[in-house]
């Protein structure tokens, strides 16, 4: 079982940064392939980013490929999303999610663990 815990979520304007991070519980951390995926109010639940648990390869939608990066610390049970030059469309909840196994998956039901979310707003 692993619990997981977003935070860094907020308002900003448009152009701004920010990092969103995942705490997660338990010792087997690093097995866990880790991503973000964030659903808009009226949307469907929208991929954006995947790690695998040594972090040694990654994999990002297209809708945010070169403003965001995943990236995780596995000794501090951490995985991060840093979102630069944020748009309003990318206001959204954004959820960390945590899958057993390997290869990055972009689909929302293969994933096993899912925090509570956390808000993102984008003003123009």
């Amino acid at each position: 079982q692993v619990q997981l815990v977003e935070s860094g979520g907020g308002l900003v304007q448009a152009g701004a940064s920010l990092r969103l991070s995942c705490a997660a519980s338990g010792r087997t951390f690093s097995s866990y392939v880790m991503a973000w995926f964030r659903q808009a109010p009226g949307n469907e639940r929208e991929f954006v980013a995947a790690i695998t648990g040594t972090g040694s390869a990654t994999f990002t939608a297209d809708s945010v490929k070169g403003r965001f990066t995943i990236s995780r610390d596995n000794a501090k049970n951490t995985v991060y999303l840093q979102m630069n030059s944020l748009k309003p469309e990318d206001t959204a909840v954004h959820y960390c999610a945590a899958r057993s196994g390997v290869g990055l998956r972009t689909r929302s039901y293969e994933y096993d663990f899912w925090g509570q979310g956390t808000q993102v707003t984008v003003s123009s």
